[in-house]
């Protein structure tokens, strides 16, 4: 009797120690926002993060790309049974679906990027994009000859309200009487895949004399750079580097590095430093830039780099003071 309780014990010892490993074990997932991986923004910035991690270590992962709201939570909790960590959530819609999931699941590894989630397994990655913004904003108002600029955002939330709003600042530094066109593509998630809608919005801006138009509406701003370059105008890209999709027809990107946080995601969780909590990457942590390459340095006087560089290390020293539309859902411009 006293073998068999023994080896009982052993059996549930072993078990015991197979979950623990299950939950300690490097298996990283990503479970994106709507408007897939491949949306040349957003998520695809993820998506190649993960994918230079897996060139450089030979680590796979897996991933999920949500049709709709309630897929987020199914995800994250489905990956998470199976034993996946850390497992990313791309996007602010996923801090709900997170809380509940990163509570049932204590000892897996969390991240999201663009949102908030206080839990001591959950490491919230946020962004300055009013900086970048400001940068490109500057630059559009330099190289606009009608001194009107527009700005094409995807769902009407404050996020992309900050967005617009350090955009608007920078091209007001650069030219105080310049004129701002602004647009919000709706409020569901849909906004972020509706490339028509983008499109016809940005005509409208260049109707009314824009020349310049700035997105941040993830895979909708496909639609608003191919409108700007079929009309002869200029357009900005977002989030990725998006300079190449029309060369010489996009003046610059607003990039943000949602491709280095998940590789950093991934290299911490590996190498056991992973760290819960907030991290907030602006133009001093090199978490957001404007892009400038083969396809747009045409496009980019040395008087107007210049200029961007000032502003850059200006912001970077507080210098220049770039209002956060977050911080008190106001834009003083």
């Amino acid at each position: 009797m006293k073998a068999t309780k023994f080896g009982l014990a052993l059996a549930g010892l072993a078990l015991s120690a197979t979950a623990a490993f299950a939950q300690d074990a490097f298996k990283p997932a990503i479970v994106y926002d709507l408007g897939g991986k491949f949306d040349k923004s957003f998520n695809e910035g993820v998506h190649m993060g993960a994918d230079k991690y897996k060139k450089d270590t030979g680590t796979d992962y897996r991933d999920f790309e949500p049709q709709n709201d309630a897929q987020r939570e199914q995800a994250l909790r489905r990956f998470a049974r199976d034993g996946f960590s850390p497992i990313v959530a791309v996007g602010f819609s996923q801090e709900s679906a997170l809380k509940k999931v990163a509570e049932e699941f204590p000892k897996t590894k969390f991240a999201i990027i663009d949102a908030v989630v206080e839990k001591p397994n959950v490491e919230s990655i946020v962004f300055k994009e009013h900086e970048g913004s400001f940068l490109v904003g500057l630059l559009a108002a330099q190289a606009s000859k009608t001194g009107k600029v527009g700005f094409v955002g995807g769902m009407d939330i404050p996020l992309i309200r900050k967005f617009a709003c350090g955009y608007v600042q920078g091209v007001k530094y650069a030219k105080k009487d310049a004129e701002v066109f602004q647009n919000m593509t709706g409020t569901t998630g849909a906004a972020w895949a509706d490339p028509v809608k983008g499109g016809e919005l940005a005509k409208s801006q260049i109707d009314r004399g824009a020349d310049v138009v700035y997105h941040a509406a993830g895979g909708t701003g496909i639609g608003v750079m191919r409108a700007t370059a079929d009309a002869g105008k200029l357009g900005i890209g977002v989030d990725s580097n998006q300079n190449g999709l029309h060369p010489g027809k996009i003046l610059t990107s607003m990039v943000k590095r949602v491709d280095v946080a998940t590789y950093n995601v991934f290299d911490q969780a590996k190498k056991n430093t992973f760290k819960a909590g907030l991290a907030v990457l602006g133009l001093k942590e090199d978490g957001v830039a404007w892009a400038l390459d083969d396809n747009n340095k045409s496009l980019i006087t040395p008087e107007m780099k210049a200029a961007a560089d000032k502003a850059a290390e200006g912001i970077k020293s507080g210098a220049i003071k770039v209002h956060d539309y977050m911080s008190d859902s106001k834009c003083p411009m």
